[in-house]
């Protein structure tokens, strides 16, 4: 690694300059007509992210807003954006940055271990390890803390049973963040536990789920006699709610696209650029038709408003003019900034978006249609996300929930009653 970070700090400018150059030497130019394989589902794309890593890692431009001490360079995010501008026209491992880097790392960041943080925080910006979250459970919906999966003592370590879903990428993983019931007896945000888990140990069953579009990006985890040492543990046994809040918060500015922590814009982000939508149009035959452009237009300008509002709300959280849970309105805008983006598209593509062959692409159109609503549910639905601006930043009334204070074991999940636990 050129250790940048052992030289005095560069100016933004310098850095850029310095940044400029080594890209030309090291990383490929983007080629429109062959797009990189960005694929969250597709494992090639996964190797690629990784070598690309390493390079700039080797080359001293990974982990940018990261700390010196956990293998980044602990530069102001005045950088990352300098760099960002830079990199926009080069192949770059966009897939790490969700969930590994914006979510994973920054929540080690935040509550792991100074082992924990030295150790896995520096692997994945080296590109040798992928860390993923694995939290939501098949019959969780969206409260979290309702979890079942539980991880009971047993000597001087866990033993983990349970199950859990809809985990981006898990298949490509090295680790992930679980969060388990360590003790049913106390109100359910008060009994659990963070862990750190190998995703290949003993006791672990991984299987992709194939979405309507077809991909399989999504995984879901059965855990059978999985065993944890205390060193698995981040923060503190039964605070695992702590750790887990920190992770929303993180998830929902990464969704928003409001992380320091994220390197690289680029085409991972799946949107249309004016460019693309003038194809699309042009393709379809409705190119000259004034109403698609307007919607086009219309597109463009939300997207305009939301990056102004990302910058607005995430400078205000880092000074402390807002709380941590106004992650949720970025989140919350990028949602319908996207759904905006998708039903337009749709719109001009027209009925060549159902039926169109693979000489235009216009069925790519219909297939992102089909999983538009994703982006109403990562971190969080739609609805949790106006909850929590609702409570947590306007301070309205919080909701009538009839488990709030009540033992885990003694809310009733189903027709027979309490948790027997």
């Amino acid at each position: 690694m050129t250790d940048i970070a052992a030289t005095p700090e560069p100016t933004v400018e310098q850095f850029a300059d310095r940044a400029r150059h080594w890209l030309a030497d090291n990383l490929p130019r983007l080629d429109p007509s062959r797009p990189p394989r960005n694929g969250r589902d597709d494992d090639g794309a996964w190797q690629r992210a990784r070598e690309l890593q390493r390079r700039l890692y080797d080359g001293g431009f990974a982990g940018i807003c990261f700390p010196r001490e956990y293998g980044g360079l602990g530069l102001d995010v005045a950088y990352q954006k300098a760099f960002d501008v830079e990199s926009a026209g080069y192949e770059m491992p966009l897939i790490l940055n969700v969930p590994t880097f914006t979510i994973c790392c920054a929540t080690l960041l935040d509550s792991g271990s100074e082992e924990q943080k030295r150790r896995h925080i520096a692997a994945a910006l080296r590109g040798d390890e992928v860390l993923v979250q694995l939290l939501s459970e098949p019959s969780g919906g969206s409260d979290l803390a309702g979890l079942i999966t539980r991880a009971e003592r047993d000597g001087d370590g866990w033993v983990i049973s349970g199950a859990k879903t809809w985990s981006t990428s898990a298949f490509a993983a090295d680790y992930g963040l679980l969060l388990a019931r360590t003790d049913p007896t106390v109100p359910k945000h008060d009994g659990l536990t963070m862990f750190l888990v190998p995703i290949d140990a003993p006791g672990i069953t991984l299987r992709r789920i194939e979405q309507v579009d077809g991909s399989n990006e999504f995984c879901e985890e059965f855990f059978d006699g999985l065993r944890l040492g205390d060193d698995a543990v981040i923060g503190e046994v039964d605070k695992g709610w702590d750790v887990a809040s920190r992770l929303l918060f993180h998830e929902r500015r990464a969704v928003g696209q409001g992380s320091e922590f994220a390197s690289g814009r680029g085409p991972e982000r799946t949107e249309m650029s004016a460019d693309d939508f003038l194809v699309l149009a042009d393709e379809a035959g409705t190119a000259e038709d004034p109403r698609s452009r307007d919607k086009i237009g219309r597109v463009l300008a939300r997207r305009m408003v939301r990056d102004s509002l990302v910058d607005h709300v995430t400078g205000a959280i880092r000074t402390g003019a807002l709380p941590p849970a106004a992650a949720s309105i970025i989140r919350l805008f990028h949602s319908d900034v996207t759904f905006v983006e998708v039903d337009v598209a749709m719109e001009v593509a027209g009925p060549l978006g159902v039926v169109d062959d693979a000489d235009h692409g216009l069925l790519k159109t219909g297939q992102r249609y089909l999983s538009r609503q994703t982006v109403a549910l990562g971190g969080g639905s739609n609805e949790m996300a106006r909850n929590v601006i609702a409570e947590r930043v306007l301070g309205l009334p919080r909701e009538y929930a009839a488990d709030r204070g009540v033992p885990f074991n003694q809310v009733r999940h189903n027709r027979a009653g309490p948790d027997p636990r």
